[in-house]
C-alpha cells in the first residue's frame, strides 16, 4: 500500500478523533453547566407509588405525578388510585402534606341497552372504534345515549378490568382501580367513577323525553322524577335531563329511607348498587395487564 495513502488515512482518523474529543468535552461542560438538580425526594415518592403508569392521576406517568406532588404544594398526595390509602399516607408523610380522604371508586356503566332491547337505526361499517362510530349520526344504536359496544373502553383499560360480553362492557370490580381511563375514552360519556359505598344508582344516561325513551328502550329512565320527589335526603336530582345521585348525601342519610327511590321507580331503573359487597382491595393486588 502506498505509504502516502496510509499517512493520509491515519491523519484523517486522528483529525476525527480530535474533533470527537473536542465536542465530547464541550457536551460534558454544557451538561454540567445546565444540569437540572433533581430533588431526591422525587425518587422516594416515585418508589412509593404503585408503578401502574395508568395516568389516572392526570399526569404523564408515575414520575410526572411524583415531580408534581413534590414541587407543587397544590397537588394532593392521594391521586395514586391504584395505590389507595396506603400509598396516599406514604406520599403525604414524605411530602409533609395533609392526608386527604381516599375514596375507593369503581367504573360504572350507566346504560341498560341490552336489558332494554334497544335496536339499531342503521348498520355501522367501519373502524372498530366507538369514537369513529359515534361520528356517524351518533352511532348505530336507536338510543342516542346508549353504549356503542365496540369495546374502546375495554381496549384502553390498563388493568384489563373490562370484559366485553355480548358487545357490552362489564367491569370487574376486583380489577378496577378507578383510574378513569375508560371514562375519558367513552364518546357517549356513560361511564362514571362511583364510590363503592354508593347505595343506589341509575344505569341509564338518556336525556330524551319519556315518550321517546319508551319507543326505543323497555327499561330506560323517563325522567318522571318520582325518585326526586320521594328521596327524604334530597340526594336525587334531575340535572340537564339526567337523573343524578349525590352519593355523599345518600350515604349520610343512611338506610332509614329503605331505598324508597328504588321502590317508587315505575321503570325499575333506579337500583341498589351492589359494588359495596366487594372485598377491600389492597394496592399489591391491583396490577396492570401485561
Amino acid at each position: 500500500m502506498d505509504p502516502a495513502l496510509v499517512k493520509l488515512a491515519l491523519g484523517g482518523i486522528a483529525l476525527l478523533g480530535c474533533i470527537g474529543l473536542f465536542f465530547g468535552i464541550g457536551l460534558a461542560l454544557a451538561a454540567h453547566k445546565f444540569a437540572v438538580e433533581v430533588n431526591p425526594l422525587v425518587h422516594e415518592v416515585l418508589e412509593s407509588l404503585a408503578g401502574a403508569q395508568c395516568g389516572g392521576c392526570g399526569y404523564p406517568g408515575c414520575e410526572g405525578y411524583a415531580i408534581a406532588v413534590v414541587n407543587n404544594p397544590e397537588v394532593p398526595p392521594n391521586l395514586c388510585y391504584p395505590g389507595k390509602e396506603k400509598v396516599a399516607e406514604r406520599v403525604a408523610m414524605l411530602t409533609g402534606k395533609k392526608m386527604a380522604a381516599v375514596e375507593d371508586v369503581i367504573a360504572t356503566v350507566r346504560c341498560s341497552c341490552k336489558e332494554g332491547k334497544v335496536g339499531h337505526k342503521h348498520e355501522y361499517i367501519g373502524f372498530a372504534s366507538c369514537t369513529a362510530a359515534n361520528l356517524g349520526f351518533g352511532g348505530p344504536s336507536a338510543c342516542n345515549y346508549a353504549c356503542i359496544g365496540l369495546g374502546e373502553c375495554a381496549a384502553s383499560c390498563p388493568f384489563d378490568a373490562i370484559d366485553m360480553v355480548n358487545d357490552f362492557p362489564v367491569v370487574n370490580p376486583d380489577k378496577c382501580v378507578g383510574c378513569g381511563t375508560c371514562v375519558k375514552v367513552c364518546p357517549k360519556r356513560i361511564i362514571e367513577l362511583m364510590t363503592v359505598k354508593a347505595r343506589v344508582y341509575v344505569p341509564c344516561s338518556t336525556k330524551d323525553l319519556g315518550k321517546n325513551v319508551r319507543k326505543v328502550c323497555e327499561v330506560g329512565c323517563i325522567s318522571c322524577q318520582m325518585c326526586v320527589k320521594k328521596c327524604p335526603a334530597e340526594a336525587v336530582t334531575l340535572q340537564d335531563g339526567l337523573i343524578r345521585v349525590d352519593h355523599q348525601k345518600c350515604i349520610a342519610y343512611g338506610p332509614a329511607c329503605q331505598e324508597i327511590c328504588v321502590e317508587k321507580c315505575p321503570r325499575q331503573i333506579m337500583r341498589k348498587y351492589d359494588a359495596r359487597t366487594v372485598v377491600p382491595r389492597q394496592a399489591t393486588s391491583l396490577k396492570m395487564a401485561s
